[in-house]
């Protein structure tokens, strides 16, 4: 019965109201921003550059930045685009390259909403997301408790069981460590960070996202260099396939156009998590460099970019020029057989070690996320976050022994839901986010460094807490 409804939804969330939804949603942001993530890419190049210092209130940027990269890069990486390859065919990795594209404007709004809004808890921390922007800007505070539930049983729960569920795969199958023995390990290693709130968590994070994505991308790149010659007749294999051009079967199952688009686009958002919120809630606990709410918008626009068209391309590439590995696994397993077949028995265990940083980086990734949104119900007291944490870590037990199917399918619900609220509102603040962004550009087009006044926008006034945003307000002075 359980897997029955989950189905449903799943089929009703992504065969029809979020493939239109998150697809629309983005080709109207990118005309809007006169297609931003082109025109202004090198810009968001540069800001990253200079994003590394934070001050009082706020994390830096480029904290900001490996912390939601960290809850990006884990399972939706390689065990995702896995299961998209295995569920849609090659022409999946084009509709998550699409998405992506799309996507990196859709970031740029939400993630520049989020620091418009955000408050000060009582730690004087920023805090803020679409929980936050729904009440402020909207004005209307049960969407953002909808929000909320949401995102906690999604992040908090549900994704947590996710990335505990690919680890013990992939280190049972690679080093025959049991799965129980393996969420007991994770649950002690969680309990060690998420105790120490966000900026605990940030700093694990930008210590070994960095470190492990590049040490993956090396290796793909190795890989791809290895099978040079394939790689333009896979190229056209993904286009084709795309659109039906080319009939494409693997493990004895036929691709269609609606399979590819489904799998591609369910698993890309997944990832890069574009249009659903989720990044947006640590992108307003930043300190911006530039001083405007619209750089931490070019921040999070190149975490999408690297995510999937980086990340997710080098999984894509080591998969399919393996060949005939499609279809023959689930989830992380074909991932890892692929590995192993380019570059022998040590490609296993690179993957593993890989999946067990990129999943605990993303699981108490994920804890940051649904704490602020705990906050967000409870008046930003901390009161409830004890017992939050034993359940997010009995879910992180939990996952490491799921039927892995039924975990999936219930991320995929949650996720939907989430992002469905999320593109309403973002939409329905996208007037005030336009002009905002545009705010950035003008300053930047007339040589001046940004800084965001917030007199230019009057109807702020009466949205905004008092210590947000002023000219006089120290700990959001640019470094």
């Amino acid at each position: 019965m359980l897997e029955t409804t989950i189905n449903f939804l799943n089929t009703l969330l992504w065969s029809k109201l979020l493939v239109y939804g998150l697809v629309g949603a983005g080709l109207y942001f990118t005309l809007r921003l006169a297609f931003i993530q082109i025109t202004h890419f090198g810009h968001g190049l540069k800001i990253m550059a200079i994003s590394r210092q934070g001050s009082e209130g706020g994390l830096s940027s480029f904290q900001v930045f490996c912390t939601s990269m960290a809850a990006r890069v884990g399972a939706g990486n390689m065990a995702g685009v896995a299961v998209a390859i295995v569920g849609g065919g090659p022409g999946a990795v084009f509709w998550m390259w699409l998405i992506a594209v799309l996507g990196m404007a859709t970031a740029m709004v939400e993630s520049t909403l989020a620091q418009v809004y955000k408050v000060r808890d009582h730690d004087g921390q920023f805090r803020g997301g679409p929980a936050y922007y729904m009440e402020k800007g909207l004005g209307q505070r049960w969407m953002g408790i909808l929000f909320s539930i949401f995102l906690i049983v999604a992040f908090g729960l549900v994704f947590n069981a996710v990335q505990s569920n690919t680890i013990s795969a992939a280190m049972d199958q690679v080093f025959d460590v049991p799965p129980t023995y393996m969420g007991i390990v994770l649950v002690f290693l969680s309990a060690l960070v998420i105790m120490g709130g966000l900026k605990k968590v940030a700093k694990v994070s930008e210590i070994v996202v960095p470190i492990m994505a590049l040490a993956y991308i090396a290796i793909a790149f190795v890989i791809v260099i290895m099978n040079i010659q394939q790689l333009p007749a896979i190229l056209v294999l993904v286009v084709k396939s795309a659109f039906g051009w080319q009939e494409v079967a693997a493990g004895g199952v036929a691709y269609t156009i609606a399979q590819a688009m489904q799998s591609g686009i369910a698993r890309g958002l997944f990832s890069n998590e574009a249009g659903m919120g989720s990044a947006a809630n640590v992108a307003a606990s930043a300190t911006p460099n530039p001083n405007h709410p619209a750089s931490q918008g070019f921040v999070q626009m190149m975490g999408v970019f690297v995510d999937t068209i980086v990340i997710c391309t080098a999984t894509a590439a080591i998969i399919l020029l393996a060949g005939d590995t499609i279809g023959s696994g689930d989830g992380i397993q074909v991932t890892i057989a692929a590995m192993t077949q380019h570059v022998g028995s040590w490609g296993g265990g690179f993957v593993a070690v890989a999946i067990l940083l990129f999943c605990f980086t993303s699981i108490i990734a994920n804890y940051s996320y649904a704490e602020t949104n705990v906050m967000f119900l409870c008046g930003n007291s901390k009161k409830a976050l004890p017992l939050f944490r034993v359940c997010v870590l009995g879910m992180v037990m939990f996952g490491a022994v799921a039927k892995i199917d039924l975990v999936w399918n219930l991320a995929d619900v949650s996720m939907g839901l989430m992002a469905l609220v999320n593109i309403i509102a973002l939409l329905l603040l996208s007037g005030l986010a336009i002009r905002v962004i545009n705010d950035y550009r003008s300053q930047v087009d007339q040589g001046k460094t940004p800084e965001f006044d917030r007199s230019q926008f009057p109807e702020l006034n009466e949205q905004l807490d008092d210590d947000i945003w002023l000219p006089d307000d120290h700990s959001v002075k640019s470094n």
